[in-house]
Formats: C-alpha cells, structure tokens, sequence
C-alpha cells in the first residue's frame, strides 16, 4: 500500500474511536491535540480514557458506554477501530471504506485507509514521521530526532512570519523573491536565537 503524506483539517470536525482500552486513549490523545471532537463509543473504557474526559472542555470528548452500531460511523470525519477484536476492527473499516469515510483500523495495516504518523508538535508547527506501517519503531526513532530541531522559538516563528506574509506577498511579485525573503528571515532568527524586531524586518522588505 502507498500512502501519500497529507495534512487533513479535523479542528471542531467530529471523529469516532471505537474502543475504549490504551490504544484507543492514545489515539483519542492524538485526535484532541488537533483539536477535533471526539465520539467514543465502547461498552468500558479505561481510567485514562475515563481521565481525560474529565479533563476536556464540555463537547470536546463524547463517551457513550455502549456496543458498537455501524451507524455511529454516519456523519464522521474520521473513524479509528481500536477494539481488541480483529474481526470487528475488519468489519467497521469495510463499513466506512464503503462509505467513503477514512479510517483507521490500528495494527491492521490493509483495513486502513489512512495511518497515524508520529509527530512532534509546537503550536502549528508539525513535523511528522511514517513507515507507511512498516515499521514504527523508526518512525518514533525519527520523531525523537526532530525534538531538538522543532524548537519553540521556531514555532514562535512561524506565527510571525505568518503575521508578515501578507506584506511580503505585496513586497515581492515572484515565488522566488518572497522565498529569499522568508529565508533571511529565517536565518536572522537561527543566527540571533530570538525573533526579528519590525524594523529589521522592514529593512528586509526595503531590500537593504
């Protein structure tokens, strides 16, 4: 199977998990980072599970203590099978894949019509890291490696480049231009360790 790297808008989108064990609260975790609302659908769900519910802001985290239905997958964004039966993890991504919802059907890799990369995140700054299911040892091993780089000063960065893009979009007419920009940008920061005042910026847009 070949998976193409994709970044999917899931903020305040509702999304299913099935399963309320470890696996499923990891990929609840997961989920919520991003900012999605969830719907948990098991008959037990875990202390975990349990705390985190505790934790969310109301709406964010729907736990329904009951058995699975094919039609709690209707109308979601995403669904993620994390039961402990490989037949009913089968069965719910056949469901969805029939109905063009993605899914994810964890430790089965031919049931997924999407996987779950690691990730290191800093505000919206997100590196991500796959083995297209191979192997996620090397995946983790490669997220592990990212946390020295993906810095919070980077991602602080990011959000003000974010604020000048659309000076610098007006300031250069070519692709190329505003790179060299962002670039300089970029490489004041690293060199300083702290981000560009406006006048220096400014002094970048004046072509000085």
């Amino acid at each position: 199977m070949a998976y193409i790297p994709i970044f999917y808008e899931i903020k305040d989108r509702i999304c299913l998990v099935v399963g309320g064990g470890s696996v499923a609260y990891r990929k609840i975790r997961a989920l919520l980072d991003f900012e999605a609302k969830v719907v948990c659908v098991a008959e037990q769900v875990c202390e975990d599970v349990l705390r985190l519910s505790e934790a969310q802001e109301s709406g964010r985290l729907d736990l329904i203590c009951k058995s699975y239905e094919p039609a709690d997958c209707d109308g979601k964004a995403l669904v993620i099978a994390a039961t402990d039966d490989v037949q009913l993890n089968h069965r719910i991504a056949e469901y969805c894949k029939d109905r063009g919802i993605l899914v994810n059907a964890v430790d089965q890799k031919e049931d997924c019509s999407f996987i779950f990369p690691a990730y290191v995140r800093e505000r919206n700054l997100v590196a991500a890291f796959s083995s297209s299911g191979n192997s996620p040892v090397i995946a983790q091993y490669l997220k592990e490696q990212e946390r020295d780089i993906l810095t919070p000063l980077l991602a602080e960065l990011n959000e003000y480049m974010g604020e000048w893009r659309p000076q610098i979009q007006a300031a250069y007419r070519t692709v190329e231009e505003r790179k060299y920009a962002y670039q300089r940008i970029l490489q004041m920061t690293l060199d300083s360790g702290r981000i560009p005042g406006e006048d220096e910026i400014k002094a970048i847009l004046e072509g000085e």
